[in-house]
């Protein structure tokens, strides 16, 4: 009942206004770790998008009518918003995509967080002055918003990964349409509810909720929209840059990624075995910067892969709502049936599951997995090269330095990767031979606010989070400044 009445309370945000459909369709909600309705969303028409695009362009003449000090301080009331209604938007999140309660609530404090940081690069959009070399004239570059911003996020992060785009759109100067993936709708609602609340100008702030093959076509086709920031799968990510070309809208790209981390021979091993059950099976698996790929030297594979499974064996899975779960359902039966499909290949090319594999027996509703770890997959099975998205960790030996970085290497994706090491020579090596964007040394924390995420490769391009980010919403302009001759 509780998630009925948000979204009875909310649905689509135009103009200021929450509000349904104009042809009233809904799509259904679906509890992952229960398989029941949670309730119904709106599913916005063609109509509704035009709309949002225009509301968003008016709200865009309000937003850089504000001073730099105003967006400031209205970022800094969304953020302590958010901190006051953690418990809730953490509820909301667990109830929609089964995401541990704990771990929702962190990803909603590490939302206002972002929030935050982005309240202060907003007084810090600094432009530059210096001397022409025509003598007397001045060169001045300006830093300006660049427009309406569309942000397209999925379900995994439906907080911090909306507060990543949001926060410096807006802190630029600029005006936002969201629109999230369905499976969490009503946490988006209430996160953009916070900006409403906090004072935000009517139309600065757009949420779209419904069918992407509805909402993305009049979106990538209206040229007012000027920046799309897409967080979501490789595929979809080639057709958005490919349809983004007709109207020369800007782009940032985080797409998927399928992480190697490298064991080495000196690793600390219970330390990494506690980290990586942990950082693995956060969240399901269901990360883009997941530990996925283990490489272990061969001299410590047998110890070190002992400690990971027991590790992994110790972990919690059932209701998110406990606080005590460690591992929920994944979000959408779609996504187990394609985890399945490919440890089934692996099991049946030779690997060997070491723990997990299988659907809960004790847990016969929802969309549960059990943690899993399987040794010596081929490397041209569909699990060492395809984003598993779930709760599956692969463990290889490896002998050289040379072997490991080619392989760690080998696939298209580039967004993060991890080193295991007590040698500061390893860990020079390592990191300069890995392509990734983003690389953890004894550690699995692969973003926080202050920091630069993203990668390279299929893995996308551009930065969110860290000090330079909110240039990706910023057009430059260059002022040569010729002074009259006064006689």
């Amino acid at each position: 009942m509780m998630l009925q009445r948000h979204y009875a309370e909310h649905g689509l945000l135009l103009g200021g206004a929450w509000r349904t459909a104009s042809d009233g369709a809904t799509l259904a909600s679906i509890n992952p770790a229960t398989e029941e309705h949670l309730g119904v969303i709106p599913q916005a028409s063609a109509t509704d998008v035009s709309e949002a695009i225009s509301c968003a362009a008016s709200g865009f003449d309000k937003m850089r009518a504000l001073t730099a000090w105003e967006r400031s301080a209205l970022l800094r009331r969304v953020a302590n918003l958010v901190r006051d209604r953690a418990d809730i938007l953490g509820r909301l999140v667990a109830l929609e995509t089964g995401k541990p309660i704990a771990q929702s609530v962190g990803e909603a404090i590490a939302s206002a967080e972002s929030l935050d940081w982005f309240a202060d690069e907003a007084r810090r959009i600094f432009g530059l002055s210096y001397e022409s070399r025509v003598k007397g004239n001045r060169y001045l570059v300006h830093f300006e918003p660049i427009g309406v911003v569309a942000a397209f996020t999925p379900w995994n992060f439906p907080l911090l990964l909306l507060a990543r785009k949001m926060a410096p759109a807006l802190a630029a100067g600029n005006s936002v349409i969201v629109r999230p993936s369905v499976e969490a709708a009503g946490a988006t609602m209430a996160l953009v509810r916070c900006f409403t609340d906090a004072g935000f100008p009517d139309g600065s702030v757009n949420l779209l909720v419904g069918k992407a093959n509805t909402i993305t076509p009049v979106i990538m086709d209206d040229r007012r929209v000027a920046k799309i920031s897409f967080t979501g799968s490789v595929a979809i990510g080639r057709q958005i840059v490919e349809q983004s070309a007709k109207t020369l809208k800007r782009v940032t790209m985080e797409l998927g990624g399928h992480a190697p981390v490298i064991v080495h021979s000196d690793a600390d091993i219970d330390a990494f075995a506690a980290q990586a059950a942990l950082a693995k099976f956060r969240n399901a698996g269901q990360v883009c910067a997941s530990p996925t790929r283990f490489y272990i030297h061969e001299s410590i594979f047998d110890k070190a892969a002992a400690a990971l499974v027991e590790r992994t064996k110790s972990l919690k899975m059932g209701d998110p709502m406990n606080q005590a779960t460690d591992l929920g359902p994944l979000t959408t039966g779609r996504r187990r049936e394609a985890i399945e499909r490919l440890i089934d290949e692996a099991v049946g090319d030779g690997a060997k599951i070491l723990t997990g594999g299988m659907r809960s027996t004790s847990l016969p509703r929802g969309y549960y997995y059990e943690p899993t770890l399987v040794a010596n997959p081929g490397a041209h099975t569909g699990l060492m090269n395809d984003e598993p998205f779930g709760p599956v960790g692969t463990l290889t030996p490896f002998s050289t330095m040379d072997e490991v970085i080619t392989e760690a290497n080998r696939l298209p994706f580039a967004l993060a990767a991890y080193v295991f090491t007590r040698s500061l020579r390893k860990t020079h090596e390592t990191t300069e031979r890995l392509q990734a964007g983003v690389i953890g040394v004894n550690t699995f924390v692969a973003a926080t606010a202050e920091t630069p995420f993203g990668g390279s490769k299929d893995s996308g391009f551009g930065r969110e989070g860290g000090p330079t980010a909110i240039r990706e919403y910023l057009d430059t302009k260059f002022l040569n400044i010729a002074l009259p001759d006064e006689n």
